[in-house]
């Protein structure tokens, strides 16, 4: 498997993590690729980059199977309001694509949270950086690699 930008900034920081690959599967949607891996949808997490009102933009980790609640999203950024970027300028602002976004090693790193349901998990699964590629690791690992808060934005589908 190749490494990935996300893989390699795991690799400098000591971090220990297992990659996973859905590479040839046809899964788009996150609870697509969390079939694919044999994973509950709930382990499987996607990454969501949105801007405030004020222009700051912000990093939502929330479950595949869930979506990200817009009040408490702003509320947890101190924001008037939050909106998803539109995909087309996803590359430009972080440095991948739609699809294979991942909260580490994004071009700059912006305020991050993650949904408060990690905290049950042993592991979870995120974007790897590329489409096709997943790393699973502890949710506390991801917060030694990523500056984040643990907060309640996910609401169920």
């Amino acid at each position: 498997m190749q490494k990935t930008n996300a893989m390699r900034a795991l690799d400098r920081a000591h971090i220990d993590y297992t990659p996973h690959s859905y590479a040839g599967t046809g899964a788009v949607s996150g609870t697509e690729v969390a079939q694919a891996l044999g994973f509950e949808p709930e382990k499987v997490f996607k990454t969501l980059v949105t801007e405030g009102k004020s222009g700051a933009h912000y990093v939502f980790i929330i479950p595949s199977n869930r979506e990200l609640d817009l009040r408490k999203a702003a509320e947890a950024a101190k924001e008037k309001s939050v909106a998803m970027i539109r995909a087309k300028d996803l590359l430009p602002l972080t440095g991948y694509v739609h699809g294979g976004c991942s909260p580490i090693g994004m071009k700059k790193q912006f305020i991050t949270f993650l949904d408060e349901s990690a905290r049950q998990r042993d592991t979870i699964v995120i974007s790897a950086g590329k489409i096709g590629y997943q790393i699973e690791l502890r949710p506390e690992d991801l917060m030694k690699s990523v500056p984040l808060a643990l907060v309640d934005v996910a609401e169920e589908v």
